[in-house]
């Protein structure tokens, strides 16, 4: 359905030109071919502990993954592109993909040892016992985007491939990352040829990341369905991305024998995703539509509460049943709350209540353009939605589509017939 939008204000990104991201390509092309890692190998077998190998190798593949994957997706990417300066800026970006999984897979057979004496297949073979759930989804979803763009290169098409590309893969996850990796590397003066490599690739991505804020604040300004996809996308993606950096086991060494937290480093990806959706041309309202949270706490609040959602089977992969923690189902009613779009009950109040079979029940009232989640049973509910926790949890947590769900009776709804009509849209479920 097509909105209207207020005019953008000038932000930093109308600062920066096609013209000067190419530009800036051509004065950083670096070598990945050329990097000595003679001292690098020295210390991964002389210096890094047994536990800080693991960790690094686990790390580095998911990194070592992702940039095969993102080269292989990014041609739809040129094609659907509108203007030749981006399409010239988006083969630089291929490029500097295809750079990055040649420097890691170096690293991995002429350091690591892992795939020594293949060739590049072979090295990335390696990775796959160390992808996280998370991980496997969003770059699955990566590839399924790639085939919809080849498709339908359409503005609000482009703009959701955007989204999931250089703000979800790229500035959420990647960017963290790589700061994580090179701020340990720096602080003890670890890997010297692959820490130097990690500082080309960092400055690539911020490269990259600028292009795709700049490209989908376009798309917004240009086309008022672009920013429906967004959301609709970061709906879709966003419950897999706190499963992305979950170490084997849940151990938290993996990443506190370098210094870092899992929340420090969550924390970090979830303020650059707010920041570079602003940038684009999203209200903070529209933000928390998308990724479902209550963006009013505090960031560091935020993930430790996805953490612990994530490590308690509410959210995320599923190793178990879901958790009936009363404070871990008061979250998710309030992450909840904030998803809904107000503007689907025409002005008119609306209660929908969940009455769940294995946990007490709650609704979330829509009421004056805002939504509050509560527990208990509502007086007199437009709509009631029978059925388990833990079903509910698969719905919230994108592991089922809702309507499997309905067919089969596990979800039984009954009510308004109007507003059972609209649950679809007003969820965006």
């Amino acid at each position: 359905m097509a909105t209207t939008t207020s005019p953008r204000r000038p932000s930093a990104v109308d600062q920066v030109g096609y013209e000067d991201l190419y530009a800036r390509w051509e004065r950083s092309n670096w070598r990945a071919t050329e990097i000595d890692f003679t001292e690098d190998r020295r210390q991964w077998h002389e210096e890094f502990s047994d536990l800080q190998r693991r960790a690094a190798l686990w790390n580095y593949s998911l990194f070592f993954y992702g940039e095969d994957s993102v080269t292989d997706n990014l041609s739809p990417y040129i094609d659907a592109a509108p203007r030749e300066e981006q399409k010239y800026f988006l083969a630089t970006q291929q490029v500097d993909e295809a750079r990055h999984a040649v420097f890691f897979s170096r690293f991995f057979r002429e350091v690591a040892d892992a795939g020594a004496g293949g060739d590049i297949a072979t090295a990335l073979s390696t990775t796959g016992p160390e992808l996280t759930w998370g991980f496997r989804k969003v770059f699955d979803r990566l590839d399924r985007m790639a085939d919809e763009l080849r498709a339908d290169p359409s503005p609000p098409r482009l703009a959701a491939a955007v989204t999931l590309y250089h703000i979800i893969v790229e500035a959420t996850l990647a960017q963290p990352g790589q700061h994580f990796i090179q701020s340990y590397l720096e602080a003890e003066d670890y890997l010297p040829g692959f820490r130097a490599g990690m500082h080309n690739v960092a400055l690539d991505e911020q490269r990259h990341i600028a292009f795709g804020v700049k490209l989908l604040s376009e798309l917004i300004a240009q086309d008022p369905d672009c920013k429906e996809a967004v959301i609709e996308l970061l709906r879709e993606v966003i419950p897999w991305t706190v499963g992305v950096l979950v170490p084997p086991n849940w151990d938290r060494r993996y990443t506190e024998c370098f210094g870092f937290t899992l929340e420090e480093i969550g924390a970090e990806g979830l303020r650059s995703t707010e920041s570079k959706l602003r940038a684009a041309g999203l209200t903070r309202e529209e933000i928390q539509r998308g990724v479902s949270l209550p963006l009013e706490l505090p960031v560091e609040e935020l993930v430790s509460r996805s953490l612990r959602l994530a490590q308690a089977n509410v959210i995320g992969e599923k190793t178990g049943p879901a958790s009936r923690d009363p404070e871990l189902v008061a979250w998710m009613f309030e992450n909840l709350a904030v998803a809904v779009d107000v503007r689907r009950v025409d002005g008119a109040p609306m209660t929908v209540q969940w009455d769940f079979s294995d946990t007490d029940p709650w609704h979330i009232r829509v009421e004056n353009g805002s939504s509050r989640a509560q527990r208990g049973p509502a007086a007199q509910p437009d709509v009631t939605l029978s059925c388990t926790w833990e079903d509910w949890t698969r719905v919230m947590a994108g592991h089922t589509d809702p309507r499997r769900l309905l067919l089969r009776g596990r979800i039984r709804p009954r009510g308004k017939l109007r507003v059972l009509m609209r649950l679809g849209k007003l969820f965006g479920r």
